[in-house]
């Protein structure tokens, strides 16, 4: 039986999400996920010492595998893109730290990896995952950005965490006519 436990991260600086599944041959399942509540710390280098602790603390208490990490996306904001590559790069340092590899993944990314469409919803990315998953209501997070970061710890999953299959898809239409079993009739 091969075993891999995947972190996934969604860097912010009022909150940052993290997720953790773990892979048993082959597939997946959810053991955690949650979010790193930055918005009581008045000074950002103590956010950034926040995150490093608390980054630490999940990777001591669970040994992820892999990390897998949201890549900040080009806004408008170049003081709020800072910000989030700061919060981004204290995480990856966290991970160096533990010897932990380290994957980026564009938000593009994830979403095409989970539903097809680059452009989803968090909502959309959120309910593909509760899917996948079969998560209970219960199982979700109300933060999204612990579902971001879930969502990049499956992408990652999708990406590299799989054997290789013998079936081969054309499309997202060619998956699921093969998996009429694994795809629910309700529109995304």
């Amino acid at each position: 039986m091969t075993e891999k436990i995947i972190l996934g991260i969604d860097p912010g600086t009022n909150l940052m999400g993290y997720g953790l599944l773990k892979v048993t041959d082959g597939k997946a399942q959810m053991i955690t996920m949650g979010v790193i509540d930055l918005r009581h710390f008045p000074d950002a280098y103590l956010k950034l010492g926040h995150i490093f602790e608390r980054v630490t603390g999940i990777i001591d208490e669970w040994l992820p595998d892999e990390m897998a990490i949201e890549a900040p996306f080009f806004g408008k904001n170049v003081q709020s893109m800072l910000k989030l590559g700061r919060a981004q790069g204290v995480a990856i340092a966290a991970a160096i730290h533990h010897g932990v590899p380290i994957h980026e993944y564009a938000p593009l990314k994830i979403k095409m990896a989970l539903t097809g469409n680059g452009s989803a919803s968090k909502e959309q990315v959120a309910g593909m995952l509760r899917r996948l998953l079969n998560l209970k209501e219960d199982d979700m997070s109300r933060f999204m950005d612990a579902t971001d970061a879930l969502g990049a710890a499956y992408c990652h999953y999708l990406q590299k965490g799989r054997p290789e299959s013998d079936v081969k898809y054309r499309g997202w239409k060619d998956f699921i006519n093969k998996n009429q079993d694994k795809v629910s009739k309700r529109k995304i």
